[in-house]
């Protein structure tokens, strides 16, 4: 398996970070992705990305909670040139987009930096991994905006609704992240997941956050993407097996791993 989105360089995992690497490596997980938050998280989320470079693969971007008023052109800059000066160090630009839920008065500058990171994306020819909470239609009008066959991502910790799971996978070269939304009772994915393609699907934790079903409100960690797999199985009628491997193809296809 492949966690696709995994926060595993925070301080949350300071204390047992080699414990949990091996136990994510004991259920079988190859590769952990590690999407970048600010520039305040760079030298750890690189530390631990090169402690292991099989193992683990770095993105760089803003997280749209980071773009402010303040400061938001500089880290953008910096960002950029850690990403320009080694762009084969890194798997994909994330992670990036936009975030209504806590602020919803810089989504203007939030869509500039999400638009600057697209451009970076298409130049290096490297995906995106898109963060969205409460704006799906303004994330939508950007990325019609600056669509084209160059740019290529995945929808990180899908939670929308079956029409903006649809809306999402008609740009051609996109995915969905399936994280622990889909184990939640209330959580709406697992009413339609059934009904999207496999092969425009792949697994994530996001840990240390929303851990899956039955350790919702613990910290979650890599080695839970098997209760994921699971529910994902369970919602297809298939085998484990196969969805661990096709969840896997998908995601060796986009990140090129």
């Amino acid at each position: 398996m492949i966690d696709t989105h995994c926060h595993l360089y925070l301080d949350a995992f300071d204390v047992d970070r080699s414990e949990i690497e091996l136990a994510a490596k004991n259920i079988g997980i190859e590769h952990i992705l590690l999407p970048n938050i600010d520039v305040d998280s760079i030298d750890s989320l690189l530390n631990l990305s090169r402690s292991n470079t099989k193992f683990y693969k770095a993105m760089m971007g803003l997280h749209p909670c980071s773009v402010q008023p303040t400061d938001y052109r500089e880290q953008l800059d910096h960002i950029k040139n850690v990403l320009y000066d080694n762009p084969a160090e890194f798997c994909a630009i994330g992670e990036i987009g936009l975030d209504l839920y806590w602020d919803k008065t810089t989504l203007d500058i939030q869509q500039q930096a999400f638009e600057e990171q697209i451009v970076w994306a298409k130049d290096l020819d490297l995906p995106i991994a898109i963060h969205v909470r409460d704006a799906f239609e303004p994330l939508f009008e950007v990325l019609d905006s600056c669509y084209d066959t160059k740019l290529k991502g995945v929808f990180h910790c899908f939670s929308g609704t079956l029409e903006q799971a649809n809306k999402a996978l008609d740009y051609a070269g996109f995915y969905l992240g399936i994280g622990g939304v889909l184990t939640f009772k209330n959580g709406g994915l697992d009413k339609f997941i059934h009904t999207l393609p496999l092969e425009r699907l792949m697994l994530e934790t996001d840990s240390p956050y929303l851990a899956p079903a039955p350790n919702r409100g613990k910290r979650n960690e890599p080695s839970y993407l098997s209760f994921v797999l699971s529910k994902l199985a369970d919602s297809f009628n298939l085998e484990e097996d196969y969805l661990r491997s096709k969840t896997s193809e998908n995601a060796r296809r986009l990140f090129s791993l």
